[in-house]
């Protein structure tokens, strides 16, 4: 039995539904098969998180467009300084962890603020400043 998840939107209060990406992005995505979890309000309310391709859980909380772009940049600081340090992914995100003093369940970028989404931003940039990119 697949679980259900009950998700409102953060910004007007109704319910998300979980829609195929194509809703949201048109049928000319690449998206083929993917979910999303809309605010039942979309496209007046413009809040959505992506959903696991498994089990169609939902991959943070329901962000609007402004949200969304400051997550986009988080997850390239992240990616970026992952790269320039020669990190696993798993590593950064140890990494991340512990600059930020959450616990493992809290440090996920699609569960963070705007306000978040910036502290990473800026841990990772003095990261990499402190660290520049190795050569190959």
């Amino acid at each position: 039995m697949k679980k259900k998840y009950q998700i409102n939107c953060p910004y007007c209060g109704s319910p998300a539904l979980c829609r195929p990406a194509a809703m949201v992005h048109g049928s000319s995505t690449l998206e083929k098969g993917r979910y999303l979890y809309v605010c039942s309000r979309f496209p007046e309310c413009d809040s959505y998180v992506a959903a696991h391709k498994k089990d169609k859980s939902p991959m943070g909380t329901l962000a609007d467009r402004e949200l969304r772009h400051k997550r986009i940049l988080a997850h390239n600081a992240l990616a970026e300084l992952q790269k320039a340090r020669h990190m696993e992914k798993w590593a950064a995100y140890l990494w991340l962890q512990g600059k930020l003093g959450l616990g493992k369940d809290q440090t996920h970028i699609g569960l963070f603020s705007g306000q978040m989404c910036d502290r990473v931003i800026s841990l990772c940039r003095q990261a990499l400043e402190t660290c520049p990119q190795m050569t190959a």
